[in-house]
């Protein structure tokens, strides 16, 4: 995906057909031409084509849409990418024998009724699925380290490898294990500090004191 510069300084579209302009003013009748034809259905719910190019050229300002009272910038159509992995879900309906006994043993295990979609996204590999939750099952379960601490440590590396759905999934998981605002925001304090300090100590070749060698 490329990103092409437009006419407001410091801001970009990101586009898979050619740019078009934003003006800074918001004009209805000059954005109605911006958007490419082929693009135009991205936006659903538009009443005609000239309406759904006024709504995909305002995208990139967060301008209430007039009919719904939302951003436009909040409609976004999922990317090809997207679209294709998500069809390589597998849903428990869909499941064979094998991978609906390792989605029995995620919902047993996590006390729920569903399963979430990093599973069905494992489920192509059935043995990529149990192996993976075999290991999960077993090292984020209570031990010398409680719950809370678990899901805090998986969030805090989560972050650092920048995992979208981790992120989300375990800030979830530890919300509900108990995670407080303030425990969040100190959590993150420390996880950019630590990559902040390990980027520095790696640049400057700093020589591990000796006390700090392992005896």
């Amino acid at each position: 995906m490329r990103a092409f510069p437009l006419r407001r300084p410091g801001r970009y579209a990101f586009c898979r057909a050619k740019p078009f302009p934003i003006e800074a003013t918001h004009n209805r009748e000059q954005d109605r031409g911006d958007c490419p034809d082929d693009l135009v259905h991205m936006l659903p719910g538009a009443v005609n084509a000239s309406d759904r190019k006024h709504r995909y050229s305002s995208l990139g300002r967060r301008k209430e849409d007039p009919g719904l009272g939302v951003p436009c910038n909040a409609w976004r159509r999922p990317t090809a990418r997207q679209a294709a992995y998500n069809l390589l879900m597998i849903e428990y309906a869909d499941a064979s024998p094998e991978v609906r006994a390792v989605y029995d043993d995620i919902m047993a295990t996590r006390h729920t009724d569903w399963i979430n979609n990093f599973w069905k996204a494992l489920a192509r590999d059935p043995a990529t699925l149990r192996r993976t939750w075999e290991s999960i099952k077993q090292i984020m379960a209570p031990g010398a380290l409680d719950p809370l601490a678990k899901e805090m440590i998986y969030l805090a590396v989560s972050a650092t490898n920048l995992c979208g759905y981790c992120i989300a999934s375990h800030t979830a998981a530890a919300r509900k294990a108990g995670m407080t605002d303030a425990m969040f925001a100190e959590l993150m304090a420390v996880v950019g500090m630590a990559n902040e300090t390990n980027r520095l100590a790696a640049g400057y070749q700093v020589e591990i004191d000796e006390r700090f060698r392992p005896r």
